[in-house]
């Protein structure tokens, strides 16, 4: 009866030693702790103004020298300011980058989506904790011709990449995948990432803009001239009496 639980015993001993060898040629990322790792949203403040806010949460113990990367397709209706961006960077260590040149004035309906990649920062409040507070803007809208006042814009979930600063064995780990993405807010070199593959149906969000009411346009226009011509007349009549009483 010995020798079978000898056996049995190193058997184990075997198997544990290569699920360690197998973790650590893979930077690290255990099954179980890349099953820990979810990414919640928030949109903050109101109007066409708003704050993105993007969780990280992950289970412990975490990889030594973790590095975190969110691509987010931003569409049309909205746009990320790139001197705002830069301002954050100097005041608070914000690290986004973008992948095109953003029109700060055009309208949703002549602009273009794009993506950016923003780099979260370790919490000081949890040690397991990820967070990245981004300032997007609304665009204007065409006037509505339905007399709907809101124009909602669906801001679709990010793509959450990770690796570890240093490793170069990185591994594919079904459903996660390997993807080259910017290493860092510099944008000097390509690394692999490993994308985790999250649910997307809980972190979609939206923001509603207000637009203008198309049905209004003649009162408006007929409002906006008819206070004209008071005003026009008013000054008239003033210059004249003014004009008036000088010369007598």
């Amino acid at each position: 009866m010995v020798i079978p639980v000898l056996f049995h015993a190193l058997i184990s001993a075997v198997g544990i030693s290569g699920a360690a060898h197998a973790e650590k040629d893979n930077c690290g990322f255990a099954e179980k702790w890349l099953d820990s790792v979810t990414v919640s949203r928030d949109l903050l403040k109101r109007g066409f103004h708003r704050e993105l806010k993007t969780t990280v949460q992950y289970g412990h113990p975490s990889p030594d020298g973790l590095r975190a990367l969110l691509v987010q397709n931003l569409p049309r209706g909205v746009y990320m300011d790139p001197y705002q961006l830069a301002s954050l960077h100097q005041d608070t260590g914000l690290q986004v980058l973008l992948d095109a040149e953003v029109d700060l004035e055009a309208p949703a309906y002549v602009s273009h989506g794009f993506s950016s990649f923003v780099y979260p920062t370790r919490d000081p409040g949890s040690p397991r904790r990820l967070q990245a507070a981004v300032p997007i803007h609304g665009r204007y809208h065409r006037p509505s011709g339905s007399g709907q006042g809101w124009e909602r814009v669906e801001i679709e979930p990010p793509r959450l990449l990770l690796r570890r600063e240093g490793c170069q064995q990185l591994l594919p780990t079904p459903p996660h995948v390997l993807v080259d993405a910017p290493c860092t807010f510099h944008n000097l070199s390509i690394c692999r990432w490993l994308e985790i593959q999250l649910p997307q149906g809980e972190m979609g969000v939206s923001l509603e803009l207000p637009v203008g009411d198309q049905s209004l346009v003649v009162p408006v226009c007929a409002g906006t001239l008819l206070v004209t011509l008071l005003c026009c007349a008013l000054i008239a009549v003033t210059v004249w009496r003014h004009g008036f009483l000088q010369a007598y």
